[in-house]
């Protein structure tokens, strides 16, 4: 089995002061990384930091809210003024502003596209002129979402965001090929101050809380679990071990790990000249339209009382 050392490398995670983006900056900083730690409150950011010195690891804190041109260029500038250089981007900064479309107001919308789709834009693009400058490589690690691979309900500004950014890693994993920058997406499913909002799951988190395991059905059948669990991943692409690793959605959680398709074409129907409406009205449902696709995350499949 490989030693995952990233001794000497330095790491930036957006939005890492709690939950799962925490959990990636423990994790990088376990295995030797030195990282700057991101959140929009002070006091966070410096118990996160806190936590990784405390455990032996490197960090420092940098406060700014994700975003603009500016504050990814901050999250950078702090990287290489500390730590001399920058190799793995985690862009974990994210908000949420549910609501149902007709509910949902201009100022929901951009708020979440803002942090999540331009946020990951602009620190991924920061980090790619200094790695590309540095000439080593480096690895981005983009935080997507399973609402992002399938749509959710209420959620139009964040699955759009999330598929917008498994659509960028795909884009940016052949932009910076040559200069040896692997780029993926990662899907994590874990308990987190989010999903112990949904109330199939509330019990199960909470009895996890106080020190009881979570079952099977929902460790690898659901691939649920806690925040470290997937961070394992984070760590593994940062590595050498994972340099021929990119392009790709990897999803994580509970015991489970799996690869996410890209969307493709399934079926495909031909007519000689072309197509009229009422050809395709009457071939549609027994060729290209005989294998509709499902939307939406699937429902926990729980066990019978």
């Amino acid at each position: 089995m490989p030693s995952i050392d990233l001794t000497g490398k330095v790491a930036v995670v957006t939005g890492s002061g709690r939950g799962l983006g925490l959990a990636y900056a423990q994790a990088l900083a376990a295995h030797g990384a030195s990282v700057v730690v991101n959140d929009v409150d002070d006091a966070v950011a410096e118990a996160a930091v806190k936590s990784i010195t405390e455990a032996g690891g490197k960090a420092v804190a940098e406060v700014v809210p994700v975003g603009t041109s500016e504050a990814a260029d901050r999250l950078v500038g702090r990287a290489v003024e500390e730590f001399g250089r920058l190799d793995v981007l985690v862009t974990n900064a994210g908000i949420l502003r549910d609501k149902v479309l007709w509910k949902m107001t201009d100022d929901d919308f951009d708020a979440v596209i803002a942090t999540h789709l331009k946020g990951t834009f602009t620190c991924a693009r920061a980090a790619a002129i200094r790695m590309r400058e540095q000439g080593e490589g480096g690895t981005l690690i983009l935080v997507g979402s399973p609402a992002g691979q399938r749509g959710n309900f209420g959620q139009t500004n964040y699955a759009a965001a999330k598929a917008g950014i498994a659509a960028f890693a795909r884009t940016w994993s052949m932009e910076l090929a040559r200069a040896n920058i692997t780029v993926n997406a990662i899907v994590p499913v874990a308990a987190t101050a989010m999903t112990e909002t949904i109330p199939a799951f509330a019990p199960y988190i909470e009895a996890m809380k106080n020190g009881e395991p979570l079952p099977d059905f929902l460790r690898k059948g659901e691939g649920f679990g806690t925040p470290e669990d997937c961070a394992a991943l984070v760590p593994f692409l940062a590595s050498e071990a994972a340099r021929s690793l990119t392009g790709q959605a990897i999803g994580i959680g509970g015991d489970k790990v799996a690869l996410w398709s890209h969307p493709q074409e399934i079926r495909a129907a031909y007519a000689d000249g072309g197509w009229t409406p009422e050809s395709l009205a009457d071939a549609f449902p027994t060729s290209v339209g005989a294998e509709l696709q499902t939307v939406g995350i699937p429902a926990p499949k729980f066990p019978e009382a």
